[in-house]
């Protein structure tokens, strides 16, 4: 039985109580609201936080990729008509100056579309089509610092390789670590001035392990200190895997049932979103959630699913569909802990803010 009521199809859960223990949260559906002729989003892809508290929120409407909030939900600026294809954001500090990082995946909207089509990824006119991506760094108010393209362009790819990049982490040292989750599935690691390091994982290993398939997210965990490492998502595979900094594997997280993108940290935990929940042999549509992890990576709370069952170690696969979220995609946590969400195909709405109890 469901702790929580259940809102009907398409009712807004504005107000609801989501959550468990010491992870509950207020829905706050009209935090972000926008005139959308004035400021359109399509997905609202990810989001960062600044060291001036303001939400950074990317969408792949080109009329403005970049949406910036502050944490009352007021409209700050936006900008940006460069980047078709954005999909992830990442802020890091150099020297006390904070830059940007965002990544275009490639995969943009048809101007052919034949108004139906969505998830016929072949036909010319589906609703998006797939070119190559990029990523890009910037200064904050989004001037271009350098881009990172192709990998062809320096002799990893091969040229019929696609290179559709998804996420990117930025270790303490400056490396950068992009997942290719929607072109070739490795991920590629940087310097901090974008010179090739090393690359692992694609879906051919000869040790499965290093097998990725829609590595879809990264992060680097520095719970430990003293144990820096990658947690990456293997989105198809339904779990996250990790990995040193060295691309050397690890362990495995299975998430059985979680459509899984990289984590979020927040002091001991971290905040995984969910896109789809895989329901009746199939990804379903407006099935996503939010997993949260404790210290040693088991999930101790769901927002917008059933809690957690473990069966003998092994984390079970979810069977309640709550129609809280569509498809959580991109997420960041504020100071007093509250949540900010962002999510793929939900109709061009705008975030969520999930308020801390």
């Amino acid at each position: 039985m469901n702790k929580y009521p259940i809102p009907e199809s398409g009712q807004d859960p504005h107000g609801m109580i989501i959550g468990e223990g010491d992870f509950k949260y207020r829905v706050n559906s009209h935090w972000s609201q926008l005139d959308p002729e004035k400021y359109p989003v399509e997905n609202c892809h990810d989001m960062v936080i600044d060291k001036q508290g303001r939400i950074i929120m990317l969408t792949d409407n080109t009329q403005n990729n970049v949406i910036v909030y502050s944490q009352d939900g007021e409209l700050i600026e936006a900008w940006g008509t460069e980047y078709p294809g954005a999909h992830s954001i990442e802020i890091v500090e150099e020297d006390g100056e904070e830059f940007l990082y965002i990544v275009d995946h490639g995969w943009v909207l048809n101007r052919k579309w034949d108004g139906k089509s969505t998830d016929d990824w072949d036909s010319p006119f589906n609703k998006v089509i797939p070119q190559q991506g990029f990523v890009v760094k910037l200064t904050l108010d989004g001037r271009l610092v350098h881009t990172i393209g192709h990998p062809k362009t320096i002799g990893i790819y091969q040229p019929d390789m696609p290179f559709r990049p998804s996420d990117i982490a930025v270790a303490p040292n400056g490396d950068i670590y992009i997942t290719d989750g929607y072109g070739s599935d490795f991920v590629i690691q940087y310097d901090s001035n974008g010179r090739y390091i090393r690359h692992w994982g694609g879906q051919n290993n000869s040790d499965e392990n290093y097998n990725l398939v829609n590595t879809h997210g990264i992060g680097v965990d520095l719970r430990n200190p003293n144990d820096p490492h990658l947690i990456v998502s293997s989105r198809w595979q339904q779990c996250l895997k990790l990995f040193s900094l060295d691309g050397t594997y690890r362990q495995t997280i299975n998430t059985p049932g979680a459509y899984i993108h990289g984590p979020v940290f927040a002091g001991e935990h971290f905040f995984a979103p969910v896109c789809w929940s895989h329901i009746d042999d199939k990804n379903a549509d407006d099935s996503g959630f939010i997993s949260i992890f404790d210290r040693n990576n088991r999930v101790i709370a769901n927002l917008g699913a059933e809690p957690p069952v473990y069966n003998q170690g092994e984390l079970q696969p979810m069977t309640t569909n709550w129609q809280i979220f569509n498809h959580c995609h991109g997420m960041c946590i504020d100071k007093q802990g509250n949540l900010y969400i962002g999510q793929w195909r939900a109709k061009q709405t705008y975030p969520i803010k999930l308020e801390k109890i």
